[in-house]
């Protein structure tokens, strides 16, 4: 049927005209017809074997690419299944777009027992992701997906959801495309940029902070901070705005308790794109004397932090006004030599929680080049480790889900990062029981004959939780459990398969893996 163009066609060609060429899902009886336009739009099905993970990968090649990701399900468990990934992306703000099947048009709510049905999904959607909607007829579906693709540009990228009844899928279309445009951000006020250029001008003690909003403004950010002699610390999903490498850094550090004191004292503090949340201030507080916030959502700039002055804009545009309306006449600032002595003081806090972690993360980023990609999980080998101890050179290259702090991310995340980025390598380190959440996304890697190396630490089950249970005075339960032979299932599978108890030893592992035909699974194996 070379030339037909039904519903599904709707959906597909408009993806391409978008830039779509990867979309992760697993065909079932309800989606064929979107399955059945792939190939002729130039477009890359990939495989995983659970729906959260395509969800999770989606997420991940956002994350990495800037592009955004899409996710193929079939109707009802195939949909639900990815719910916890569409959540996850709509609490990281990545822009992923999620196209399910529904039931056919009319039979909405009606309880018919039919293969997959669901009470409401669209409805289930909506209280997850920015909106969800289903569409009427084929044209609609093609509207929706424009729509989408709008709505990731010009403001905080969040997910949607496409539902696309069956009946609809199967319906002729003789329409065409219609390609969003750019939707442009907000420009700051120029009373507010003047205002924020002349107190952060006369600051002796100026202090930044961003966030995953300031990924894509690293040039801006960088300068703006060097004319300052500003340091600069970030949030997770901000690692690597400024290099971790420049003098002025002073890496992912919010949640430190030392980070949030400079915070106090600095004169004024400069707060770029985040929400100064909870998941990554750890139960502490930033603030400071005088507060500039800048965001592209106008409903982050208090949140929090009450701001001070109020920059309602793109970073990009913002910081870049900001450094042009600086005066001539700075106050002195002991920036490189502050940012030392901070970073410094961060990392000996970080330390202090960290333990084997930190030496674990080192020999990781010894084995990879400086531009590789990292993924991680809800790990403390993440958390305590990585976070603060695997430096990056840039934004994007570090993949872990800090405020819904999902487990099983980090595994089919390394499957959405290597299809993102082909040429750079990509490597996952997480914790054995994250991993035991997603295992079988291993097999998708093998399929794909990705040289990822999966660094596995096995602890012996959930030991985060297990302290927590020992810090309450409640006994362990439910938390120590049972490792396979990791190395030996990695073999089944398909993969190479390595176990050690030796973290010095995982340089020369994960870059033997780096070279391998195939992903190669280290067992960390540190169980006391």
């Amino acid at each position: 049927m070379t030339g037909y163009r039904n519903g599904g066609a709707a959906v597909v060609e408009t993806l391409a005209a978008h830039g779509v060429d990867t979309v992760f899902g697993i065909p079932g009886t309800h989606n064929l017809e979107l399955y059945r336009h792939l190939a002729g739009a130039g477009i890359t099905p990939v495989t995983p074997r659970h729906e959260q993970g395509a969800g999770y990968a989606a997420e991940a090649y956002a994350r990495v690419s800037g592009r955004p990701g899409v996710v193929v399900t079939t109707s009802g468990p195939g949909l639900t299944n990815a719910m916890t990934a569409a959540a996850t992306a709509y609490a990281e703000s990545q822009p992923v777009l999620v196209v399910s099947p529904g039931v056919p048009t009319g039979t909405e709510g009606a309880d018919l027992g039919m293969l997959h049905e669901t009470k409401d999904s669209t409805g289930a959607m909506d209280r997850l992701v920015r909106w969800s909607r289903r569409v009427g007829n084929a044209d609609e579906a093609a509207e929706a997906v424009t729509e989408a693709f709008a709505s990731f540009s010009g403001t905080r990228p969040r997910p949607v959801h496409v539902e696309v009844p069956v009946d609809v899928l199967e319906q002729a279309w003789a329409g065409g495309v219609r390609v969003a445009g750019p939707v442009a951000p907000p420009a700051p006020d120029p009373a507010a940029v003047r205002r924020a250029a002349e107190l952060l001008a006369g600051a002796h003690r100026p202090l930044v902070v961003a966030g995953g909003g300031a990924v894509d403004a690293t040039g801006e950010l960088t300068a703006l901070a060097e004319e300052l002699d500003a340091p600069v610390a970030t949030t997770v999903n901000g690692k690597g705005a400024l290099a971790e490498t420049h003098p002025l850094a002073v890496g992912a550090a919010v949640r430190l308790r030392v980070l949030q004191d400079e915070a106090a004292a600095s004169d004024v503090l400069l707060v770029v794109g985040t929400e100064l949340g909870d998941s990554d201030l750890w139960e502490g507080r930033i603030g400071a004397r005088t507060v500039v916030r800048c965001d592209i959502e106008a409903g982050q700039l208090d949140k929090n932090c009450r701001a001070d002055v109020r920059l309602h804009a793109d970073a990009t545009m913002a910081l870049a006004a900001v450094r042009a309306a600086l005066p001539a006449e700075r106050a002195a600032a002991d920036g490189p030599g502050r940012a030392a002595k901070l970073r410094d003081a961060c990392r000996e806090e970080a330390r202090a929680d960290a333990g084997i972690h930190e030496r674990i993360s080192a020999a990781v980023r010894a084995a990879l080049p400086a531009d590789a990609v990292l993924t991680g999980d809800s790990s403390q080998v993440t958390y305590f480790g990585a976070v603060h101890f695997f430096d990056v050179p840039a934004p994007r290259r570090f993949c872990y889900t800090p405020g819904y702090a999902t487990l099983g991310y980090g595994l089919p995340a390394a499957v959405g990062a290597a299809v993102a980025r082909p040429r750079t390598p990509v490597a996952a380190l997480l914790g054995d029981g994250a991993l035991m959440f997603s295992i079988q996304e291993l097999v998708t890697l093998t399929e794909l004959r990705l040289p990822v190396p999966v660094v596995v630490v096995d602890n012996g089950g959930y030991r985060e939780i297990r302290d927590q249970q020992a810090a309450r005075g409640i006994p362990p339960t439910a938390v120590d459990l049972h490792t396979p032979d990791l190395a030996a299932i990695a073999t089944a599978i398909g993969a190479h398969g390595v176990r050690t108890t030796d973290p010095d030893a995982l340089t020369a592992l994960v870059a033997d893996a780096l070279s391998a035909d195939r992903p190669t699974l280290l067992h960390l194996d540190i169980k006391e």
